[in-house]
């Protein structure tokens, strides 16, 4: 399956070949939206249990997190 995000973060595309022709899958998720990569060099591989959460709405890729600088630190 090859999932596509476009501009907006609260849906994405897939696209499964079943062995006779292409299902298309359309998501859009009504409350919330996900952080999804935006360049083609960031693509990742989806475990099964990762479709999983997204299927079900859950964000399935890991959480960046950005460091807080510490008060009088300059960088």
């Amino acid at each position: 399956m090859f999932l596509f995000c476009g501009s907006r973060n609260d849906r994405f595309k897939g696209l499964l070949w079943d062995g006779e022709g292409f299902i298309l899958l359309y998501k859009r998720f009504e409350n919330g939206h996900l952080s999804w990569l935006r360049h083609s060099s960031e693509a990742k591989e989806l475990s099964a249990r990762q479709l999983d959460w997204l299927l079900k709405g859950l964000n399935p890729l890991p959480v960046r997190r950005i460091k807080a600088a510490q008060p009088g630190t300059l960088y």
